[in-house]
């Protein structure tokens, strides 16, 4: 089983960014992701999400977001982890405006692996004290130990 640390890094776990728009934060993950790993181009990245976002909004409820894809030229599962500075509309479920976002992204052959990926985000984010130390988290890296120690049982 992969566990969701391995997937994610500090550099890609991100605290105080801009809302603004569900397309906005879209490209901000893309830009985040491409420049941490060059082989992926931001373009592509968003177009995918987008494509994946007009299926059915990934806004899952209690201000969470779980945008995800299957991305050409990926070759193993990428995350992200934002939190945004201001809450933007994703057209959740509940309604309720989005403030922290787990992104992943897979490669297009994806198999059993990216769904229990997903589950594994959804079961962590179900969790009100998870929320509630993952909205706390001041930098990048506060956010990230969150995931890490949420994993670890802590």
């Amino acid at each position: 089983m992969i566990r969701l640390e391995t997937i994610l890094t500090p550099g890609r776990s991100l605290v105080n960014v801009p809302g603004g728009s569900k397309k906005r934060v879209l490209e901000q993950i893309a830009s985040v992701i491409a420049r941490d790993l060059p082989d992926l181009d931001d373009q592509i990245i968003y177009e995918s999400l987008i494509a994946r976002e007009k299926l059915g909004s990934t806004g899952f409820g209690n201000g969470i977001a779980i945008p995800h894809c299957r991305l050409p030229g990926c070759s193993s599962p990428i995350s992200a982890l934002l939190k945004l500075s201001t809450p933007v509309d994703f057209d959740a479920i509940d309604g309720a405006p989005v403030d922290l976002l787990f992104v992943l992204l897979v490669p297009e052959a994806a198999t059993d692996e990216h769904l229990e990926l997903l589950r594994q985000i959804a079961s962590m984010f179900d969790r009100e004290e998870v929320r509630d130390r993952l909205r706390q988290a001041r930098d990048s890296e506060s956010l990230y130990q969150t995931v890490v120690n949420v994993q670890s049982g802590q």
